[in-house]
């Protein structure tokens, strides 16, 4: 090889170092948080992120069939409290699979949209209301009902109106259009 091929391919391999330089200081730059064995990048919105998770498959497919992708795409903010497939496991056998039916999807919807609070709420935010009302905080879901949050030694819950409580087992995993908090529990209008 010629010495202005080598200085080619030294140019070349600088410049490649460089883009890949650069790639990986961004998502340095992110904080980013493992979900579902996935980083969640909070330069991306909630779905770009959750289709990432292996942790949230049922989620996603049942965000799909219920036709909010495009919302939870938006500029939002939103606080999504997001089961696990784990969770929805626990739910009694066929459930899943009868509501992500088509003649079920205003059921979906509002299952869906009632683990969804309008705006941004970070734990933090979440546990100094729920100091400030004494033990719990009322908050108002998307779809138009309360959940009760409220927290034990380290943890912090989600009570829905049937009287079920879920766990918050990953807090404050950012997103470029709000943030979720990962539960164990369905929680049901």
């Amino acid at each position: 090889m010629n010495t202005k091929s080598k200085i080619a391919v030294l140019g070349m391999m600088a410049l490649s170092f460089a883009f890949s330089g650069n790639a990986a200081a961004q998502s340095m730059k992110e904080k980013t948080v493992m979900v579902g064995g996935a980083p969640m990048y909070p330069s991306k919105n909630i779905i770009e992120n959750a289709v990432n998770s292996k942790d949230h498959k049922t989620l996603v497919a049942a965000v799909k069939a219920a036709g909010l992708v495009e919302t939870l795409q938006e500029k939002g903010p939103f606080t999504v409290l997001a089961p696990t497939d784990a969770a929805f496991a626990k739910l009694p056998k066929g459930t899943v699979e009868n509501l992500v039916k088509p003649e079920n999807k205003a059921m979906l919807t509002k299952i869906l949209t009632y683990h969804v609070l309008p705006g941004r709420y970070s734990a933090k935010e979440i546990w100094a209301a729920v100091k400030a009302g004494n033990g719990k905080s009322m908050m108002k879901t998307v779809e138009g009902e309360e959940l009760t949050f409220w927290t034990k030694g380290k943890n912090l819950y989600v009570r829905d109106s049937k009287g079920n409580d879920a766990n918050v087992t990953i807090a404050d995993v950012n997103q470029s259009n709000g943030v979720i908090h990962v539960i164990d529990t369905v929680l049901m209008p």
